[in-house]
C-alpha cells in the first residue's frame, strides 16, 4: 500500500492555488492594459495582435479558474479517496499546473514584447 503524506499534499495544493491567484491578478491587470493600448492609434497588424493577446488573456484566465477549482476539489478529497487515487490525481494536477505555468510565462513574454513595440 502506498503511504501518502496528506499534509504535504495539502500544502502543495495551497501553494498552487496561491500562485494561481497571483497569476489571475497579473493577467487581469494585463487584460486592462491591453484595453488601454487598444485605444491608441495602432496599425492593422498591431490591432490584430491586440485582439490575439486579449483573447489569450481571456482564455488563460478561464484556464486559471478551472485549474484552481480542480485543485480545490482534489484537496477536499484528500481524506476520502484511496491513497493510489489521491497520488494519481495529485500528479495529474501537478502536470496541468506546470503546463499552465509554461503557457502563462510565454504569454507574459509575448505581452511584454508587444508593450515594448507599442511604447
Amino acid at each position: 500500500m502506498v503511504q501518502v503524506d496528506l499534509s504535504q499534499l495539502s500544502q502543495e495544493c495551497n501553494a498552487w492555488r496561491e500562485q494561481l491567484r497571483n497569476y489571475r491578478e497579473e493577467f487581469t491587470q494585463d487584460e486592462n492594459k491591453i484595453r488601454q493600448v487598444a485605444g491608441k492609434p495602432l496599425s492593422k497588424d498591431q490591432l490584430q495582435e491586440v485582439e490575439h493577446l486579449h483573447n489569450q488573456f481571456h482564455i488563460q484566465l478561464i484556464n486559471i479558474h478551472d485549474l484552481k477549482q480542480a485543485i480545490k476539489i482534489h484537496e477536499r478529497s484528500l481524506h476520502t479517496a484511496p491513497s493510489e487515487e489521491i497520488l494519481s490525481k495529485h500528479e495529474s494536477l501537478l502536470e496541468e499546473y506546470r503546463s499552465l505555468e509554461l503557457t502563462l510565462t510565454a504569454l507574459r513574454s509575448e505581452f511584454s514584447g508587444f508593450l515594448d513595440k507599442t511604447a
